[in-house]
């Protein structure tokens, strides 16, 4: 075990001896069911589990290049003499429906994950079913590292592409900056490459074009050095966060990664942040840290997930988990950590086990020169919700000049909320689609936008306001695929 997880788990044991989060912690684990949530046969569903779709079939793309292609070509088939559309999946983290279609064929590429490393031009190719931590696993034999990513390592290539996620990079705009090219395969059956100078109509509506217009196959990254990391964190007022931000996070060109977090306890409601950046170390990574595998120690992670979900439902428990992250936290500020280490996070660090209720993500971007109105605007919409909010993380992109459909046409701050919605009650669902409406209602008058990989509770009408291109987009469609191959929710509730 890692001196770091050795100082977090030290902290907490005292914490838990000495007082009463000891008795919580274990109650919070203990009434969870961690009750296998299944899919029946014939269904398939996402992550959040609240779209449950009869489908006809799942096919899985096979791994060799060769083999993919000779059976996305039976696929296509398939479905054409069914008459019923396709649909693309990865990791299925997206809400909205996007990787499914009542009674079509779902394409399963995650097996689609060879790659290979041009180590004079540092870029990799990898195929679209592959996860970000599988890449960082290879990668990390190499020293090189991942150049943009989402904060979580156990998406798909393909599926980050196809949202065109962000991550915690500092001064990155979205992940389709380090693409350097993808090759697709058509709603005909042809494959072409795809770049900016190559097809780029093509390029940037595939990027952010949640499957609509074909399938990616192998993709070309940047990727850059692996490099050591030492921490720092800063507890603000959240009234100073872009101070601190600029000072401590733009101004210092040794800045590597950097996000934010604010402070959801009743007590102190979106008062307090945290600014948490790392920073080059300049100390090169040892041939001995490039061989370990970057895996991250379970129990560790048992004990973080468990801190984290003891705040459903809990003023205390939100207050524990501030203070341990806060005042003890799981990074200590006199170590080296590798940037391959900080970018393996799995999904599995917030899972949810108790099947009375799932978490539900938002995230809205919002212009850097409304970031203070936004906040306080939030004060007045949250705390009137029936939902529970477990976090809100904040991060900063720069503009896209890649998606047609971009969420980020200037500097924005994507603030990432994270709810948790009982499922016994049909009735939460109404409560969560209003509130979500709220939300975006409330980015439209700050001049921001929300994100498109959500549940699908934003009316046609709304989501125009926000993605004006839509009706271009829609048509755009139906050039590159006439026949309407891909289809999805997603594309039926707005197109």
């Amino acid at each position: 075990m890692k001196k770091k997880h050795i100082f977090y788990l030290v902290a907490i044991v005292l914490t838990a001896v000495i007082s009463s989060p000891f008795i919580f912690l274990s109650k919070t684990y203990l009434k969870e069911d961690n009750i296998n949530r299944r899919i029946p046969q014939g269904f398939t569903n996402y992550a959040s589990q609240l779209s449950l779709t009869k489908i006809d079939s799942i096919f899985d793309a096979p791994t060799s290049k060769t083999e993919s292609i000779n059976q996305l070509k039976y696929v296509f088939e398939y479905a054409k003499n069914k008459n019923i559309p396709i649909s693309i999946a990865g990791a299925k983290h997206s809400m909205g429906g996007h990787t499914m279609y009542p009674n079509g064929v779902v394409l399963n590429m995650r097996p689609y994950n060879q790659m290979e490393l041009d180590t004079v031009s540092n870029i990799l190719t990898i195929g679209s079913g592959a996860l970000w931590e599988e890449a960082i696993e290879y990668l990390n034999g190499y020293g090189k590292s991942i150049s943009v990513m989402q904060a979580f390592s156990s998406f798909s290539i393909g599926g980050s592409i196809s949202v065109n996620g962000h991550g915690w990079q500092k001064d990155a705009p979205p992940v389709s900056s380090s693409v350097v090219s993808f090759t697709l395969m058509k709603a005909n059956g042809e494959i072409v490459t795809c770049s900016r100078t190559e097809n780029a109509e093509l390029f940037s509506l595939v990027v952010g074009g949640y499957g609509l217009f074909g399938i990616i196959l192998d993709v070309k990254l940047k990727v850059v050095d692996n490099e050591n990391m030492t921490f720092k964190r800063y507890e603000i007022k959240s009234s100073e966060y872009l101070d601190y931000f600029e000072k401590y996070a733009s101004q210092n060109e040794n800045v590597q990664l950097v996000f934010g977090r604010l402070n959801i306890s009743e007590k102190d409601f979106l008062e307090n942040a945290t600014l948490n950046v790392f920073i080059s170390s300049k100390v090169p990574v040892s041939r001995k840290t490039q061989e370990q595998s970057i895996k991250q120690n379970e129990k560790m992670l048992e004990l973080k997930r468990v801190v984290f979900r003891s705040s459903v439902d809990s003023e205390y428990g939100k207050r524990l988990r501030w203070e341990l992250e806060t005042n003890v936290g799981e990074f200590s500020p006199d170590e080296l950590f590798t940037r391959n280490e900080l970018l393996n996070d799995n999904v599995s660090l917030i899972e949810n086990k108790d099947t009375t209720s799932t978490d539900i993500l938002h995230e809205y971007f919002i212009p850097k020169r409304n970031f203070h109105s936004y906040i306080e605007k939030l004060k007045t919409v949250l705390p009137d919700s029936r939902i529970d909010l477990l976090n809100i993380t904040i991060r900063n992109v720069y503009p896209d000049k890649d998606s047609y459909m971009s969420y980020a046409n200037e500097e924005v701050f994507g603030f990432v909320f994270l709810f948790n919605q009982k499922t016994k009650c049909n009735c939460t669902e109404k409560v969560m689609e209003d509130l979500t409406k709220k939300l975006v209602d409330v980015a439209i008058e700050m001049e921001g936008t929300y994100y498109l990989p959500y549940r699908l509770h934003i009316d046609k009408e709304r989501m125009r306001k926000v993605y004006p291109q839509s009706d271009e987009f829609f048509k755009l469609k139906l050039k590159y695929d006439s026949a309407e191959v891909f289809k999805n929710k997603f594309y039926e509730h707005y197109k």
